[in-house]
């Protein structure tokens, strides 16, 4: 039996502004004749759209295995994702240690990272209620027409969104870094530039469905980078500086926090 013992844990917490109306699918279920054919997922007290935390960690670990050209090999017989099924592999591979692997692989560690379902801000929820001009409770309807290819019919469909320039807060995605007989600390501080690749390559790409006809574009922002120790005694630490405006920013300062990470946690 090996022991893995937690070191500390990074918080990134941050905006997600919709640059292009979000469409996450929710349950079509109980559509009525007529309706939107493609409805977005809500919460169900609220009535609000989210971004379910899956949605965002999938996203980010799709196209990490992209950029970095992982064969799509599990599960076997549908080849979706990426999964290292051996330990050499697995000992370099950055996507499956950040994002995890089945628990059944006995060379596997935890994923180190927790993605937080992402909630419709007050602020933009009130400013989408008082504009009076949504046509469903905080979304837009989008009408797309596809032409058939043979009798030049055409087949229209009713698309939800949620509209651009609203934000969903606070994001948070929580990384945490690993000691013990099977991890290595200072990868762990190592590997934190691969998530934020997934992040850049998220604002690159789009979130959601129907990226390729223009949904989904989404950039991060007012974000705060913090830092609790094993210890968990006290308030978590800030890293760098109070906020980082955007992306670019935060990257510029990769080297600074992984740093402080180092000296904090005891990490050679």
């Amino acid at each position: 039996m090996t022991s893995i013992q937690l070191k500390g844990r990074v918080f990134f917490t941050f905006d997600i502004e919709t640059k292009t109306g979000l469409h996450i699918g929710g349950s079509d279920l109980g559509v009525e004749i007529g309706g939107v054919d493609k409805t977005v997922i809500r919460d169900k007290l609220t009535n609000r759209p989210y971004i379910p935390g899956s949605s965002l960690k999938g996203k980010m670990r799709s196209l990490m295995e992209k950029y970095q050209g992982k064969e799509k090999n599990y599960p076997r017989n549908l080849q979706n994702f990426h999964v290292c099924l051996k330990s050499e592999d697995y000992d370099t591979c950055e996507v499956c240690q950040v994002f995890g692997s089945p628990g059944e692989l006995e060379f596997a560690t935890p994923s180190r990272i927790i993605v937080r379902d992402v909630g419709l801000s007050d602020e933009s929820a009130k400013k989408l209620e008082d504009s009076g001009r949504t046509d469903l409770p905080y979304t837009e309807v989008k009408t797309e027409v596809s032409i058939d290819r043979v009798t030049s019919a055409a087949n229209p469909r009713q698309m939800e969104r949620v509209p651009a320039g609203v934000f969903f807060s606070p994001a948070e995605i929580v990384y945490s870094v690993y000691g013990g007989e099977s991890c290595d600390p200072a990868k762990d501080v190592s590997n934190l530039k691969a998530l934020l690749a997934a992040f850049q390559l998220l604002e690159d790409d789009y979130l959601g469905g129907q990226g390729t006809r223009g949904a989904g574009k989404v950039k991060l922002t007012n974000i705060h980078v913090t830092l609790r120790s094993g210890d968990y005694i006290g308030e978590p630490k800030a890293l760098g500086k109070p906020k980082f405006d955007n992306l670019a920013e935060l990257t510029a300062s990769l080297g600074d926090i992984q740093s402080e990470i180092r000296s904090t946690l005891g990490i050679s």
